[in-house]
């Protein structure tokens, strides 16, 4: 079980089960919303529990990002139509076990770092 909240703690969330796919996202909207890179793990809806209200923003036709309307934490990815929610590696409490698997969107990167963890990169992988 994984346990998390933003910064004010107006908003936690539980992971019921064991969440997949710890990724970083270098895209352009990931990076302005973050302020760097964004990193996340995929949660199955079923298994996400949320308290508190988040707001949701629609950054494209496909997806949505929520964040925590007090303190602006940026908490969680959704597809349209994806069974599950990315939820912020950044925002989970206490040991997690877990170890980014992938970048994605390195094309659209900042030109200001580099990317050395040896963790597999795709240039527009989703």
């Amino acid at each position: 079980m994984l346990n998390g909240s933003c910064l004010c703690g107006a908003i936690t969330f539980t992971a019921q089960k064991a969440a997949r796919d710890p990724a970083a996202c270098h895209c352009g909207q990931c990076r302005k919303q973050s302020g760097h890179h964004w990193a996340s793990v995929q949660v199955m809806d079923d298994d996400l529990t949320i308290h508190g209200t988040p707001s949701w923003y629609a950054s494209s036709k496909t997806a949505k990002r929520g964040f925590c309307p007090t303190c602006g934490s940026f908490l969680f990815w959704k597809g349209q139509s994806d069974p599950d929610t990315g939820v912020s590696l950044g925002a989970l409490d206490g040991p997690t076990g877990l170890k980014l698997e992938r970048h994605i969107f390195t094309a659209d990167k900042g030109d200001y770092y580099e990317i050395t963890d040896n963790v597999r990169q795709g240039e527009q992988e989703t």
